[in-house]
């Protein structure tokens, strides 16, 4: 892979950051000639493949039925057939395919194949593998293996075979790492032939969700929805001080609703953003960290997360929509801060606006924005309602209905836009003389909404399985791509209406092949991070983690988090972010929940989870290693490394909020009690985060003073934790005996969380102390609400014992095993309100303002702060 010459013309730069983006995302052969044909073929194949399998249609005519495990089989097949394609051995056989490629490639289709045909019989011989089994599997882990060396580099492909060495020479390891060790057999089978190693959860969610989800994103791009984003950002902000740095913010920020991809997202948007930072003055170093930054946290955003979310389905046990609900909130906060970040970046610098608007009336703007929000608003309610009346009115026939009026709604969208002209080309090196019209561009892609709106119906309301919902989303896609250009020019009375609907297909099958050659990466890295996990199920590393991190640590949680951290950022300094999850994860999470409970902390594991994934992103802009940031010092001709010490800097608020997310749950909107809770919740921690910015770059309404700076990270502090402090003077919970546990389980409001300590003795026939936060779901009577953590019990007079945990559920997930006893029930303890610490807070805030006030000039005070001005003695009359 070569990194593009700064040095090159713009029109040559922009070709060669392209192509290195293409070179990291898809494989050095990006483009290929003859061959490219059978490579693309292949791809669409996949991508069939794969929308057949999420959808209803095998069920509806009985046809092409796979299990679980047979699909994993074809997943990894079209995989690695296409990264021993596209990805050449060495750097001399990139134009072309050799020989032995292809050779490699269908021996790997066969490899997968020999699964799929002799599935029967592999699973009557489970335990007893023959000869063959063995062969197969030994073949096919060094396929992976290889296949991964090309695609993504040798750091995640070592650190795959350090676990298999772990896992063959365990009694020779230290003693607090020792394990018996397994024999080349066992490993073999435990590895390929099971479904707990490179067959296992990674992959499968890879199989599941996680094509169709990328396939969606690539296709929603194709339909012209990043261009549409980004002309819409444009017009509603460019206007602004720094407008093309928080056009960059909020376009990378909506891009990632959809893309899962950092460096796909700096690329997309940087090559127009950046030049356009500089162009307002902004230096080119700060301009490519900006750009880095957003597009980064874009995989943060929901609901794809780098496809991490679905990932995360599987490790938590808690459905998809909780996962998009926990991580919707900290998201947010983290944009709405690198959007003040680049506001106050814009203030230190004295940027003015690009261009210059005719200022309306502050009661005009309210008019028409309230008008134009209110209206929206008014839309989509009637949406919901209506389709909810078509659900319970039409019954079976509701399908056919829906359709219908969602093709209604997609051709008065569609009507609107062809009113207006169509967007302009992007043109990153052309003077923008005037900003687009905010409305215009808005109304111009209002069919653009209606396949977000349908992957938002079916995962949040009707909560059809994220599979599902997203092939819906993709049809809708697909059906937009198709008819979009066709329609416009009919109803625009245009001709070429057979040429439009050409290009719409081509578009379509484009956009297949695209969106398969963007999963192969991620489609290995889970397969070889199965590798990982496998050893952990293996061996028991994952219990012998926690006494090898408690002993380092000293049970300290604080350092445990730290260490994850550092780990957790070393790690995605060579390897992919979902890959740099699982491993991760899988190895930490449990240790985090278990050393957290020693310590007397019920941590949810939804923020340990989160925790790990946020420092994985943040590896992606993090020096010497980061594809992100060299895209954008590509883009801006400056320094990669400086860049990326830039983009740490504006990272810094993630890393922060992530270990906050461990502590308060409330940030997770767990334990919200009502409405009026979880606004107060969102105002102060978003406030919080903004002042933190403010104290991380020394600069609030002007250049901050020593102390002020000190006050501003208290006031930080104790906006985004309240409860911290309280923490300090008076105590949590009030314990309570274990036969109030139903009691209390049916008492908590909906969806709350139940601290619960469990003890009982582990395989080793050692004593555990578990402290564990119980999700409880909905209202209803105790026995049900535990039932919903996967936990039963069963209550006597004297003692309260676990007596099932329900395979794969929340409670298995923290390790709670059957025959614990409950030793004491948790009820959170009567105390001050945190608003005392929001008001202490506020006053100290309100200091530093007064104080910066001050030494503002004049004509920036604030309007109560503004002094007449004095006047003029010449001007006075004699």
């Amino acid at each position: 892979m070569t990194f593009p010459d700064r040095q090159q013309p713009v029109g040559a730069k922009e070709a060669a950051i392209r192509d290195f983006a293409e070179q990291a995302e898809y494989g050095q052969r990006a483009k290929l000639g003859v061959e490219g044909l059978l490579v693309g073929f292949v791809a669409l194949c996949w991508s069939l493949f794969q929308l057949w399998f999420s959808s209803p249609l095998p069920y509806v005519f009985n046809v092409g039925i796979f299990n679980d495990s047979q699909a994993r089989l074809i997943h990894l097949a079209f995989a690695l057939f296409l990264a021993f394609a596209i990805a050449p051995a060495t750097k001399r056989a990139i134009d072309r395919i050799p020989f032995y490629d292809w050779l490699i490639g269908f021996g790997a289709v066969a490899v997968c194949l020999y699964g799929l045909v002799f599935y029967d019989d592999l699973v009557r011989r489970a335990g007893q593998p023959i000869s063959l089994d063995l062969l197969i599997a030994g073949l096919g882990i060094l396929l992976v293996l290889e296949a991964t060396r090309r695609s993504m580099g040798p750091f995640l492909v070592a650190v795959a075979v350090i676990f298999l060495l772990y896992s063959y020479f365990g009694r020779a390891m230290p003693e607090v790492l020792q394990h018996r060790g397994a024999s080349v057999t066992r490993i073999l089978e435990h590895q390929w032939l099971d479904t707990q190693g490179i067959f296992g959860v990674p992959l499968g969610a890879s199989t599941a969700f996680v094509f169709v989800y990328v396939l969606f994103g690539t296709m929603f791009n194709k339909a012209g929805a990043g261009h549409y984003i980004m002309q819409l950002s444009l017009a509603f902000l460019g206007h602004l001080r720094g407008g093309p740095a928080k056009v960059a913010v909020v376009s990378s920020g909506l891009n990632g609703l959809i893309s899962g991809s950092a460096l796909a997202n700096v690329v997309a948007s940087g090559i127009f953003t950046i030049p356009l930072m500089k162009r307002t003055g902004m230096s080119g170093i700060k301009a490519g960290a900006v750009e880095t930054s957003a597009s980064i946290n874009g995989q943060i955003m929901p609901p794809v997360m780098g496809a991490a979310a679905f990932i995360m389905v599987e490790y938590v046990g808690i459905p998809y929509a909780d996962v998009v609900r926990h991580a919707f909130l900290p998201a947010a906060i983290s944009y709405v801060s690198l959007f003040y970040i680049v506001h106050l970046e814009a203030l230190k610098l004295d940027i003015e606006p690009m261009c210059h608007q005719q200022i309306r009336p502050a009661k005009a703007l309210l008019l028409r924005y309230g008008l134009g929000i209110s209206g929206s608003l008014m839309v989509l309610g009637s949406i919901y309602y209506l389709v909810l009346g078509i659900q319970l009115g039409f019954g079976s026939l509701a399908p056919l209905v829906l359709a219908a009026v969602i093709g209604a709604l997609y051709l008065t969208a569609l009507s609107v836009s062809a009113r207006h002209p169509d967007l302009p080309p992007e043109n990153p090196d052309g003077a923008l003389a005037a900003l687009p019209q905010g409305w215009e561009v808005a109304r111009s892609g209002l069919h653009l909404l209606i396949p977000v709106i349908v992957l938002v119906w079916c995962l949040i309301v009707i909560r059809l399985s994220p599979g599902l919902a997203a092939f819906w989303a993709t049809v809708s896609v697909m059906a937009i791509l198709v008819t979009q250009e066709p329609l416009k020019r009919l109803l625009r009375r245009e001709r070429g209406l057979a040429a439009a609907f050409a290009n719409g297909c081509r578009a379509v099958v484009e956009g297949l092949v695209l969106g398969a050659r963007n999963m192969v990466g991620v489609a290995l890295a889970t397969a070889t991070a199965g590798i990982v996990v496998g050893t952990v199920t293996l061996t028991g590393l994952g219990l012998m983690m926690t006494d090898a991190v408690g002993l380092l640590s000293g049970g300290n949680i604080y350092l445990v988090l730290i260490f994850t951290a550092l780990v957790t950022l070393i790690l995605g300094c060579g390897v992919p972010t979902t890959a740099n999850y699982i491993l991760v994860a899988s190895l930490m999470a449990p240790v985090i929940v278990e050393l957290g409970s020693e310590a007397g902390v019920a941590i949810p594991l939804i923020g340990v989870h989160l925790f790990v994934f946020y420092f994985g992103i943040m590896a992606d802009s993090t020096p010497p290693v980061g594809l992100g940031a060299y895209a954008a010092a590509a883009i801006s001709g400056e320094s990669p490394i400086r860049t990326a010490v830039q983009a740490s800097v504006y990272g810094l608020r993630t890393a922060i909020l992530a270990f906050v997310l461990v502590f308060n749950p409330e940030l997770l909107l767990i334990g919200i009690q009502s409405l009026w809770h979880g606004l107060a919740v969102a105002v102060a921690s978003i406030a919080g985060c903004l002042m933190f910015a403010a104290a991380t770059l020394n600069y609030w309404m002007v250049r901050n003073r020593w102390w002020e700076t000190v006050v501003l990270l208290f006031v930080s502090v104790a906006l985004i934790y309240p409860a911290g402090w309280l923490d300090l003077l008076y105590e949590k919970y009030d314990a309570l005996p274990p036969s109030a546990l139903m009691r209390e389980a049916e008492a908590a409001p909906a969806d709350a969380r139940l601290v619960v300590r469990f003890q009982g003795t582990s395989i080793e026939g050692e004593t555990v102390s578990r402290l564990a936060s119980l999700r409880l779901g909905p209202k209803a009577d105790g026995a049900a609400r535990l039932a919903h953590s996967g936990l039963h019990v069963s209550t006597g007079a004297e003692q309260v014992r676990v007596t099932q945990v329900r395979f794969a559920s929340y409670a298995a997930r923290l390790r709670l095993e059957s025959g614990y006893r409950i030793t004491a029930v948790y009820r959170a303890a009567q105390r001050p309100s945190p608003g005392f610490v929001y008001i202490i807070a506020l006053v100290l805030l309100a200091g530093v303002a007064f104080s910066q006030v001050q030494r503002l000039q004049p004509e920036r005070r604030p309007f109560p702060f503004r002094r007449k001005p004095e006047p003029d003695p010449a001007e006075e009359s004699p």
